[in-house]
């Protein structure tokens, strides 16, 4: 209750009945006086400022001197009935004028905050009444109480200060004050302040509420290109977005399919915005995509990666990018930083309210909209999954674009939702509801959509960043590969003169050979085929959270491996998310076979075909999905492209896009250009691209040429 409590000094005695009671009761007639000044404006349809202060004191005051009434020991069982009898008239009166002016019902709720004013209100009146006020009431406060630290104490202890953020506090100790926010506004009295709204906002989006895709209209894309750097192309619906931003828009729920390109359309929009230093936070299979395509749309800006600690950050980076398992480390330093936008993607992760994970991004989303240099920060939320349960997983997104504050629409949406001079109690108002969220910020595209944007069939690479034991035992590796081949080059240039620092390709190349020709002759030593399979078995578990995202994203996923593990890996994954699978190998009977491909196309409740590299690369006929992740690379061109093509076929209605999962600052990422390389050989010979042919070796032996290269290249 916004008011405690008061006692009366004056000595009262039950026996003493006075017609009106008012010595038992002062402070009643006051209220009736002052409940009848607010009746008779609110007749007038006069309800300004002032009386809506004097209707929300005159309802706590009630509340109050019923409780007290009720207490009272001191009063007569007559007198008390008669003085609840007079409380209930005023309550009366009270309701008849809430009914007038229906803002002024949600001014009765018990944990309304109360203003200065009211506060003045309250203790005059309980003056006027007679009352002893303690000295807390008597003297009214005009000063805001403090906001409660963002970090929860149980995470105090655990947070970090990275060395680099000390340096950019140093460098720029004081963040550009907002003039802005120093004027105290009064929200304006608006006709839908007293209606329940959030229900019927929810209402309005699970039944379509009329149809339409819910995406805002966009502006039209320039007609030439420029944001894009030399070399590179931004689609036309990637366009469209990025003028919005370019035009002002700020806050953007983007929901388009996977591989429309959100994350370019979000690093070209921090750009347009000059939304630096930009905060992301991201699940931990595409924090290193993040980074790349960071350098990739905007090459001038840098970004910085967290891992960990975040021993390693560069905090005077232009993008700190973050993952949600370590977010809870770093909530001080990141809450000070003077972020000018934050993006959260995959943002249907934080839809549990609840979660730890969801309280942390609320937090941090908070303090950037209020203490962002020169204010309106660029807030992106990115997900193709906006709802995974309920129509109610919109709450937290809305939250972070700021677009409602707990169970409230915040000021901006409501006066949208006012604007449609409607009420929830009026035909059409689901409809205008929906536009008016949407109008909001809500992007949403569809591949079918802005199929003629696409090409019909393309490769996507996301890099992975192998940091655990594993991870470190495959860098092992490649150290021990290239020292041996590195050994065997010195003793070779040795026995024919050369000097070794200067390798002739000549050399490299049969140095290489002689180790690729003892690798496939088996041996307990690392080599470059045991090397890459553990690539793929520490990526397995990565590449199967990317496909299970996709899967409830977009529907089927096809994902490919080449080796039995990674694939039995991958299952278990899908199988404790309750994924419905399909498994398609190598020691299966024909009839088994087809069945998992029926199934696949046909069967709803089957999301993904787990499919080995070899044994479904051909002959087979997935094209329900759209969207394949290879998790293994191949060691031919050729075998990567027959297996997109289980997908891209004749009878596909949609653009196919193959996600393939890179374990970069590995050899994994120089297969994957060797790969491409041979494309272009293919390219060239068949379709007359000018492509560069690319070498007529094998992919296994240009890997160990490159690394054979590092390793004089270190020791030289």
């Amino acid at each position: 209750m916004p008011y405690s409590g008061h006692r009366r000094s004056s000595g009262r005695s039950s026996s003493r009945a006075v017609a009106r009671h008012d010595d038992d009761a002062p402070l009643i007639p006051i209220l009736a006086r002052k409940v009848r000044e607010v009746e008779a404006k609110a007749q007038k349809g006069k309800v300004g400022p002032t009386n809506r202060v004097k209707f929300q004191v005159i309802a706590f005051l009630v509340r109050e001197e019923r409780a007290r009434v009720k207490a009272d020991q001191a009063i007569g069982d007559a007198a008390r009935a008669e003085l609840l009898k007079r409380l209930d008239g005023v309550a009366t009166i009270l309701a008849k004028t809430a009914a007038r002016d229906t803002s002024l019902i949600q001014l009765l709720e018990v944990d309304q905050t109360t203003s200065p004013v009211a506060q003045r209100l309250r203790r005059d009146w309980l003056i006027e009444s007679g009352a002893e006020l303690s000295p807390d009431e008597l003297i009214i406060s005009t000063q805001k109480a403090e906001a409660p630290s963002m970090i929860p104490a149980e995470l105090a202890e655990r947070q970090v200060l990275p060395q680099s953020v000390v340096s950019r506090q140093l460098a720029n100790p004081f963040l550009a004050p907002d003039f802005s926010k120093a004027v105290e506004t009064t929200t304006p009295r608006r006709r839908l302040d007293g209606w329940e709204l959030m229900s019927p906002l929810y209402k309005a989006f699970e039944q379509g509420a009329g149809g339409g895709a819910a995406s805002m209209e966009l502006p039209a894309a320039p007609e030439i290109d420029r944001l894009a750097p030399r070399g590179m192309e931004i689609m036309a619906h990637q366009a469209r977005f990025v003028e919005a931003v370019r035009e002002g828009h700020r806050s953007f729920l983007l929901a388009d399919e996977p591989g429309l390109g959100k994350t370019a359309q979000s690093v070209l929009a921090a750009s347009v915005a000059d939304a630096y230093p930009l905060l992301v936070i991201v699940p931990n299979v595409v924090k290193m995509n993040w980074a790349r395509e960071v350098e990739r749309w905007t090459p001038l800006r840098r970004a910085t990666v967290i891992h960990g600690d975040g021993r390693d950050i560069d905090a005077f980076a232009d993008v700190v990018i973050v993952n949600y398992e370590v977010l809870d480390r770093h909530l001080g330093w990141l809450g000070q930083l003077g972020f000018k936008g934050m993006v959260v993607d995959e943002a249907h992760f934080i839809k549990n309210l609840h979660s730890q994970r969801s309280q942390h991004v609320l937090s941090l989303a908070q303090r950037i909209r209020e203490n962002a240099p020169g204010g309106d920060p660029l807030m992106l939320a990115l997900t193709g999954t906006p709802l995974i349960n309920d129509v109610e997983d919109f709450n937290a997104i809305w939250q972070f674009l700021g677009w409602v504050s707990g169970d409230k629409p915040t000021a901006e949406l409501m006066e949208r939702l006012d604007a449609t001079e409607l009420t929830p109690a009026d035909h059409g108002f689901y409809r205008a509801a929906r536009e008016a969220v949407i109008d909001m910020g809500i992007v949403r595209r569809r591949k079918v959509d802005v199929a003629a944007d696409l090409p019909a069939k393309r490769v996507a690479d996301l890099p992975v960043e192998l940091d655990d034991e594993l991870g470190r035992s495959i860098r092992d590796a490649e150290r021990e590969l290239g020292a041996r081949l590195l050994t065997r080059f010195q003793r070779a240039a040795e026995a024919r003169g050369d000097d070794w620092r200067d390798p002739s390709t000549e050399l490299l190349r049969m140095v290489a050979q002689s180790e690729l020709e003892e690798s496939k002759g088996a041996g307990g030593q690392e080599n470059v085929f045991t090397m890459v399979r553990k690539i793929g078995q520490a990526k397995a578990g990565l590449a199967a959270d990317y496909t299970a995202q996709l899967a409830r994203s977009v529907g089927k996923v096809v994902f490919f491996a080449k080796h039995i593990d990674v694939m039995d890996q991958a299952e278990r994954v899908f199988q404790s998310r309750g994924i419905g699978t399909v498994s398609i190998r190598g020691d299966q009977q024909a009839i088994a076979r087809q069945q998992a491909i029926d199934a696949f196309n046909t069967d709803d409740s089957v999301s993904i075909a787990v499919c080995s590299l070899t044994a479904a690369g051909v002959g087979v006929n997935l094209q329900a999905a759209s969207n394949v992740v290879l998790a293994e690379l191949s060691w031919t061109a050729a075998e990567q492209t027959q297996a997109i093509d289980r997908v891209h076929r004749i009878g596909q209605d949609e653009p196919v896009t193959a996600w393939r999962i890179i374990a970069a600052h590995t050899i994994d990422t120089k297969i994957a250009e060797l790969i491409d390389s041979k494309q272009g050989l293919a390219a060239r010979a068949l379709d007359g691209s000018d492509q560069d042919r690319g070498s007529s070796d094998s992919v296994q032996l240009n890997a160990l040429i490159h690394l054979l290269g590092q390793a004089i290249e270190a020791a030289a």
